[in-house]
This record gives structure tokens, sequence and C-alpha cells, in this order.
């Protein structure tokens, strides 16, 4: 029984831990909990509350997904993908990841084509 509730409380702290943004600031930039960048993208700019990165673009730059139970934060909101997913943004801009960064720390994708950007704190 004792096992059980151990199991059960942990349970409960991680689906609290996932209610909120899994976003947080190392070295100044913004990452997700796993300590990956995290991007924005110039051209969700022109349409607020929307990621135009899809298809081709999203398995390049994958969004920061928000789970069923995450809740808008501060900055931090969530809107809604054309596959009908949800995203997690920062001040209105979706976040992204970028597949080729392989490390925590990696910032390959700041400035790629002059749209893809790292958000400093």
């Amino acid at each position: 029984m004792l096992a059980l509730a151990s199991l059960g409380c942990g349970f409960a702290s991680e689906s609290a831990r996932a209610a909120g943004p899994p976003v947080k600031a190392m070295n100044g930039i913004l990452v997700n909990v796993e300590g990956m960048t995290l991007y924005t993208y110039d051209k969700d700019r022109d349409m607020p509350g929307k990621s135009v990165c899809n298809d081709r673009c999203a398995q390049n730059w994958p969004p920061l997904l928000a789970a069923a139970d995450g809740n808008a934060e501060g900055d931090y909101s969530i809107i809604m993908r054309d596959d009908a997913s949800r995203q997690w943004a920062y001040k209105g801009q979706p976040l992204y990841l970028y597949k080729r960064d392989m490390k925590q720390g990696d910032m390959v994708g700041d400035d790629v084509q002059n749209v893809w950007h790292v958000i400093k704190q």
C-alpha cells in the first residue's frame, strides 16, 4: 500500500509540473525542461497567435507542444496549430526547437536564414 501511495504522489507532482510552461532560462536564453534552446520564427509575427511553420518546416523546427493539461501562465500562452495540436508561445510568439541542436546549450539555429532567433531573457 505504501508503494502505491508513493507512486500516486509522484504522479500528482508530475502532473502539476506538466501543467505550466515547460520552459526555463539558462545562461540568459529560454530553453525547454531538457535544456534545449527554444526559438521564434519571424514569419509568425504576421499571424499573431498562429504558427506558420507546418509540414516540412515543423520537421526541421519541431514546435514546443503543450500537453492537454497545459495552462497559459504569465508571458506564456498556448496556440492551436493547423493540425489541431497545441503549441506553447512566449509573448505571443510560438516556440520551436531545432533538429540540428544535439545537446544542451547548442544554438545552431540562431539567425538561420535571418528569421529564426533564440529568445534572450
